[in-house]
């Protein structure tokens, strides 16, 4: 037989006091369908779980009075106890870094001798027809051939010089060692020539030094006295190297004499005074290039060690009469100079057609 279940009869009392949801949960048994307990040990503790309030659950709240609307009552005043004052808070001590003074900067003391060195000698005038006579270049006179030739020469020269200073090589750009490989190439002629040149710069001057120990020129070709000159600076310490400089009427150009000659002129080149000598020339005055007439590299030794304290070396060779082994031996006695150039001197014949100063012989 069917067992038949009957339907049980709504309480009309607990429907009143029970909302929709309540009586179809009771009246279905809807509580088959729950979720399982949560286990005991998985449950959060009450302080760590979150409450929702229901829609129709009522909270009482805290009501805040605004001040305005409830005045806090006066706090009351306490006349001062006269107990013992309480232990004052204990105060950080505060330790400071330790200051270490830095040393006073002491003024850099100039040393002796480092002001400019400007040459005060007496000035002998240079003969121009004396000039004229040995072919050299006249100061104030027309442009000649000679002159726009060694025009493009000191250009070239001088623009070296800018690049070697730029580049930091020192008081050594300013100097230029002429030579050749024997003697009666031109190696003085060209010394001379190339002074009285660089002279006639605006914003230059030239000291043309006569290193050429055991043969010096240099004075004769100028027409100027005698004196003391490099090698006795080198020689005596107590002789003041710009004291020995010659002045002459040419505007920028100064001579220092070769001075006394000795059997060991290789000897005080190579010494440790040759730089400070050298430099005392050029101290303080970066507008000055000094021009060294040296000795022939093959024929005396001077030249090699000349080479050590200059930026640029001018080897003359003579069209017909300097051989390419002596050139090369030349170059290989200069290698300590980093700048070597080759001047060709007593050229006759120009395959180019180039005929130098006959331009300003044109009238118009």
């Amino acid at each position: 037989m069917t067992e038949h279940t009957k339907i049980p009869v709504p309480d009309d009392n607990a429907d009143a006091k029970s909302t929709l949801i309540e009586r179809v949960v009771r009246n279905y048994d809807l509580v088959k369908l729950a979720p399982a307990p949560i286990p005991q040990e998985l449950v959060p503790p009450v302080s760590k779980r979150r409450r929702y309030r229901r829609a129709d659950e009522v909270v009482e709240e805290a009501v805040v009075t605004p001040v305005a609307e409830a005045p806090a009552a006066p706090e009351p005043v306490h006349a001062p106890a006269a107990a013992a004052p309480a232990p004052a808070a204990p105060v950080p001590e505060v330790v400071e870094p330790e200051v270490i003074a830095a040393p006073a900067q002491v003024p850099a003391v100039q040393q002796p001798g480092a002001a400019p060195v400007v040459f005060r000698g007496d000035r002998h005038p240079v003969r121009r027809q004396h000039l004229r006579d040995q072919g050299l270049i006249v100061p104030e006179g027309s442009v000649t051939a000679l002159l726009e030739e060694f025009r493009i020469v000191k250009r070239q020269l001088l623009l070296n010089a800018s690049q070697l200073r730029q580049q930091g090589m020192g008081l050594e750009a300013q100097r230029i060692l002429i030579c050749s490989p024997h003697p009666g190439e031109g190696k003085s002629f060209t010394s001379v020539n190339l002074a009285l040149a660089i002279a006639a710069e605006k914003e230059s001057e030239v000291l043309l030094v006569d290193a050429d120990f055991a043969k010096p020129s240099v004075l004769s070709m100028l027409g100027l006295p005698g004196g003391p000159g490099l090698m006795d600076a080198l020689v005596d310490p107590d002789i003041d190297v710009a004291q020995c400089v010659i002045g002459t009427d040419i505007a920028g150009l100064w001579v220092l004499p070769a001075g006394n000659a000795t059997t060991s002129d290789t000897e005080y080149l190579s010494s440790n005074r040759t730089r400070d000598v050298l430099d005392r020339l050029t101290q303080g005055a970066p507008n000055r290039i000094v021009i060294f007439d040296s000795p022939p590299a093959l024929a005396a030794s001077p030249a090699a060690e000349l080479a050590k304290y200059v930026g640029q070396a001018v080897l003359v060779a003579r069209c017909d009469k300097t051989g390419q082994g002596s050139l090369e031996d030349a170059v290989s006695l200069l290698s300590a100079c980093p700048n070597i150039q080759l001047l060709l001197n007593a050229v006759h014949f120009s395959p180019s057609g180039r005929r130098f100063g006959s331009y300003y012989g044109y009238g118009g």
